[in-house]
């Protein structure tokens, strides 16, 4: 995996920064009123938003006496396409598994993929 889709990965393995990536998906907000829902103090949240911003996930840019953060949708690129393509990969896996498991009806005379031996003449 590339560095960035681990850092990517390993951001988002927190609830805590998962849910700042949720509400960043609504659009821009200062870090105060993201900081708002969490009962952590400030200097955690911006610790988790260096953690974002290091994994590429999201801009911060000072406006005035505020940081203003919004989400990188470059950064989210990576990991979406990583997934896309185990998700494109188990779902094809699973659509020849339910092919051969509703395939044709087993040819008469066979049990569990082997042939039945013959009967004996008597």
């Amino acid at each position: 995996m590339p560095t960035n889709l681990n850092l990517a990965f390993g951001a988002l393995a927190d609830p805590t920064r998962r849910a700042i990536v949720a509400r960043l998906a609504s659009g821009e907000v200062t870090v105060m009123e993201l900081a708002k829902p969490f009962a952590i103090s400030l200097p955690a949240v911006s610790r988790h938003l260096r953690v974002l911003e290091g994994a590429d996930l999201i801009h911060q840019e000072r406006r005035g006496q505020f940081r203003v953060c919004r989400l990188n949708p470059d950064g989210l690129k990576s990991a979406a396409e990583w997934l896309d393509f185990y998700r494109r990969f188990w779902v094809q896996s699973f659509d020849r598994l339910d092919e051969h498991l509703r395939g044709p009806t087993k040819a008469k005379g066979k049990m569990h993929g082997r042939v039945r031996p013959a009967r004996r003449k008597r």
